[in-house]
């Protein structure tokens, strides 16, 4: 069950909302409106855990792939890849 992000059109509300139907949209819960919209959820990630990037990369660059690293996390990034 996903949690999606919604805005009431009425005043402006923005809130997030588990829903069991993606096609479902809650009623505001700061007014009771049902006129409300999905949002657009913005999606970050980041592979390796290492500091972020500098020198002019822009965070949302597209992660490095991830190297075969060892058996144990196939991320080459974890204390058994030794």
């Amino acid at each position: 069950m996903p949690i999606f992000e919604y805005q009431c059109n009425d005043c402006g509300n923005e809130f997030e909302e588990l829903v069991f139907d993606r096609d479902e949209c809650p009623p505001c819960p700061k007014c009771g409106s049902k006129e409300t919209g999905k949002l657009m959820s913005a999606v970050r990630s980041r592979v390796g855990g290492g500091p972020a990037a500098s020198g002019g990369e822009s965070e949302s660059a597209p992660a490095p792939a991830a190297s075969s690293g060892c058996a144990g996390c196939s991320g080459g990034n974890c204390s058994s890849c030794g």
